[in-house]
């Protein structure tokens, strides 16, 4: 099954990108919990965090490099949250692992 990920990442369908390179593509969510909501997207399929290899390892922390950058250039220098959800109890919709990254407002702990 092809998921939405992979569909945006072939420009199967739109997305707003804020950045790509050869690892991972960056959109912006189209249901935003904060007033900036983007989610890093690997290029490689990897179902969800739980089940990465070690071979994963360079990717994932590609991907958290990458939210660092792009807060940095959204102006969220005060705070930003970075998500992982995991399987339907965390919250996860999309088969594709991919990161949540939000800012722009005070986020309250515990978020849900």
């Amino acid at each position: 099954m092809t998921t939405v990920f992979q569909k945006i990442i072939n420009r199967e369908i739109p997305a707003e990108i804020l950045f790509e390179d050869d690892i991972c593509i960056s959109i912006k969510d189209i249901e935003p919990q904060a007033p900036f909501h983007a989610l890093i997207i690997p290029k490689k399929v990897i179902t969800r965090v739980g089940e990465a290899d070690n071979e994963d390892e360079p990717i994932l922390g590609h991907l958290l490099i990458t939210a660092k950058k792009i807060a940095l250039e959204q102006g969220l220098e005060q705070g930003f949250r970075i998500v992982i959800n995991n399987g339907s109890d965390g919250g996860e919709t999309v088969p594709h692992l991919h990161v949540h990254l939000l800012g722009g407002r005070r986020l309250t702990w515990p978020p849900g």
